[in-house]
């Protein structure tokens, strides 16, 4: 049985340290130089996360319907287990930005939901949802996530960039990911919907 607070909490933590790094947040990076207008993008960051991982947390819980409790935690297992490798995989985006035609709020929140499409923590989003089966937790938490890795991002640019010890916070997330894994193949823990 879960604690109450635990989908949140670790929904929170995995996004945030998944994040460092990610092609979102390079994206962060790349729109605060660009337009240099702080709040419009940290709102059009959340407005982003906020659709794309209440749409990701509906799947993730809606998946617990369709399959029974043991394919559901061999997928889970191996699903975190992909994460883990995958969060070790360098994200790159392009480098080119249009021109603003929906102003920087537009922009930001178009740009942030397609690069969030199929992205790592979308995928995580997912999972978490169906692991704990608590969507408001697990969508809170993982925009909570975002949002730690992102506003930095927006806020200070290159100065927080430069100083992250990058490698070793995505070895955490990777590590998470591979834990979360194997407790749910060895059915340790929830492996579906919270009771």
């Amino acid at each position: 049985m879960s604690l109450p607070f635990e989908p949140f909490l670790m929904s929170t933590g995995i996004v945030a340290l998944a994040e460092i790094g990610d092609k979102t947040q390079l994206l962060a990076f790349m729109l605060a130089a660009r337009f240099r207008r702080p709040w419009p993008i940290i709102a059009g960051i959340l407005i982003a996360t906020v659709a794309n991982h209440a749409f990701a947390g509906a799947v993730g819980t809606w998946i617990t319907t369709l399959v029974g409790e043991d394919v559901l935690r061999r997928g889970l297992g191996l699903s975190f287990l992909a994460m883990a490798v995958w969060i070790l995989i360098p994200d790159k985006i392009d480098d080119e930005l249009t021109a603003p035609k929906f102003g920087v709020l537009g922009t930001t929140i178009v740009a942030f939901f397609l690069a969030e499409m199929g992205d790592k923590t979308q995928i995580a989003t997912v999972a978490l949802a169906a692991q704990y089966g608590a969507y408001v937790a697990v969508v809170a938490g993982t925009t909570l996530g975002m949002m730690i890795a992102n506003v930095p991002a927006v806020v200070a640019g290159d100065r927080v960039a430069n100083r992250l010890p990058v490698r070793l916070i995505h070895g955490v997330a990777a590590s998470l990911f591979a834990v979360l894994g194997v407790a749910a193949l060895l059915g340790l823990g929830d492996a579906g919907p919270s009771a």
